[in-house]
């Protein structure tokens, strides 16, 4: 049976696990927000948030961001290559709603599976 739970292995939690990705991601894009991804030596995937308090001023904003980008992660974890994923928020992301966000994300983690396909 498959779990859709998200815990504490499924997150890059360290300044190093971030710095990895970093450093030669594969690269989805929209204008609003960023997934980069790397392999990783594991069996399951990883994800990492990056919300700016420079694009979105207050914490409720930041949060409903974060929440949306995880409950999409989680959703599709399955179907997602052994990556490490780093999500990364952009200018104008605020102006997108639940539903717009959802979708892009949606698009995002489809244009990775096929890229990992691809190598």
């Amino acid at each position: 049976m498959i779990t859709l739970n998200f815990p504490r292995e499924l997150r890059l939690l360290t300044p190093v696990q971030f710095k990895y990705v970093f450093q030669q991601p594969l690269r989805a894009s929209t204008p609003e927000i960023t997934i980069l991804a790397r392999p990783n030596h594991l069996s399951f995937c990883r994800l990492g948030l990056t919300v700016a308090k420079k694009h979105l001023k207050r914490a409720h904003d930041r949060n409903r961001i974060k929440r949306i980008c995880r409950e999409s992660f989680r959703l599709r974890q399955h179907q997602l290559p052994a990556y490490d994923f780093v999500i990364v928020a952009k200018q104008g992301i605020g102006k997108l709603d639940n539903r717009a966000l959802f979708l892009t994300l949606d698009k995002l983690w489809q244009r990775h599976i096929r890229l990992a396909q691809k190598s």
